[in-house]
C-alpha cells in the first residue's frame, strides 16, 4: 500500500498577499505548497536544496579592457 503525502493548497488571491511569509514557512518547513487559480492547481513552491559553497568561484577570468575599441588609433 502507498501512502500519498497531501499537499497544502493556497488560492492565488491569498498567496499574493502573503507570498513573503509563504517563503519562509516553505524554508522553515520544507512542506511544498500548491497555489491554484479558480480550483486548479497552477503552481509549486517547493523547498531548494543548499547550493554548492564557492558554486561560481573560479568561473569568471579577466579578459582585459573589453570595451576600448580594437582598432589603433590613426595617425
Amino acid at each position: 500500500m502507498t501512502m500519498t503525502k497531501k499537499l497544502r493548497t493556497i488560492p492565488a488571491g491569498e498567496f499574493k498577499a502573503k507570498v513573503l511569509a509563504l517563503l519562509d514557512e516553505v524554508a522553515a518547513t520544507g512542506q511544498t505548497i500548491v497555489v491554484t487559480k479558480r480550483g486548479r492547481a497552477v503552481a509549486q513552491v517547493s523547498p531548494v536544496a543548499e547550493a554548492p559553497r564557492g558554486g561560481l568561484e573560479g568561473s569568471i577570468v579577466y579578459q582585459g579592457d573589453v570595451v576600448s575599441p580594437v582598432l589603433p588609433p590613426l595617425e
